[in-house]
């Protein structure tokens, strides 16, 4: 349920978005613990969630909410309508612990330079190097956060200005990316709603990236929900819980959701008690 209030837009039910599970599930790097809740920007946008009582409470307008911040937490998506097979314990549990968690639709560059950031990294590091990337050719807001830059601003910094973030092997793959963009070679965009296959082969056209980046970028960024991106956590589930093989194409366009819930609950729970 969704109710407009003097202090912003108050979310409720049993399929109501949970911050923590949805923050902190590897999917963005710019929304941080603040005052009980997360704050963070995107789309140029700076928000204050917080949760009590089984309400989340997100610190903007109508107007935001219903121009940019509902599409962004996929608020239009029934998660309790996923149908999942019934003898899959594990899934199931997994899909209980990760009741809240909603898949972000990302800015497409922002999700795009997040995930070449984030390859052998860890999240804090990720943050890390984000943050100084924002501050480094984003724009202040009056709270003091920045916006994420441009692909024009990533390229005027060039190597010399990214070498500040301390990025290593991947400042030049953000450097590319952003001049792939630049130069029509890459129109994200369009991605959009071309088939996952077509727009993967695209990703997969810039230096940097791989199999597993391009699918956050389709499933984070671009609302391919059916992307299944596979990391270590993934790997180690699959490998554990499904050793003879698991059809995530069996969930089609929820391939992504599912993915989700296996990467939270493996990673925050345990496979040890699958």
């Amino acid at each position: 349920m969704i109710k407009y209030t003097q202090n912003g837009v108050l979310l409720s039910g049993k399929d109501a978005f949970s911050p923590a599970q949805t923050f902190d599930c590897g999917q963005a790097f710019r929304f941080l613990p603040f005052e009980g809740g997360y704050c963070g920007v995107a789309g140029g946008r700076y928000l204050e969630v917080s949760e009590r009582d089984g309400e989340t409470l997100l610190s903007c307008s109508r107007e935001d909410f219903e121009g940019f911040w509902k599409d962004y937490f996929d608020l239009g998506r029934d998660y309790l309508a996923i149908e999942i097979d019934p003898l899959d314990s594990f899934l199931t549990a997994a899909r209980e612990y990760g009741r809240g968690i909603r898949i972000l639709r990302q800015p497409p560059f922002e999700a795009l330079c997040s995930f070449i950031i984030s390859q052998c990294n860890n999240i804090p590091r990720i943050r890390g190097i984000i943050s100084r990337l924002c501050e480094l050719g984003g724009e202040r807001l009056e709270n003091g956060l920045y916006t994420f830059p441009t692909p024009e601003r990533v390229e005027e910094l060039g190597l010399d200005g990214l070498a500040s973030l301390r990025a290593g092997y991947r400042a030049p793959y953000l450097l590319g990316a952003a001049r792939a963009v630049n130069e029509g070679r890459l129109d994200l965009e369009s991605l959009k709603t071309l088939p996952t296959d077509e727009a993967r082969a695209e990703l997969l056209k810039l230096e940097g990236v791989g199999r597993k980046v391009a699918d956050c970028v389709l499933l984070y960024g671009l609302g391919h929900t059916d992307a299944f991106p596979v990391d270590v956590w993934i790997k180690r589930a699959l490998a554990t819980v499904y050793p003879e093989g698991f059809d995530y194409l069996r969930y089609g366009e929820n391939a992504g959701v599912i993915q989700q819930y296996i990467f939270f609950y493996a990673r925050e729970y345990g496979l040890e008690k699958k």
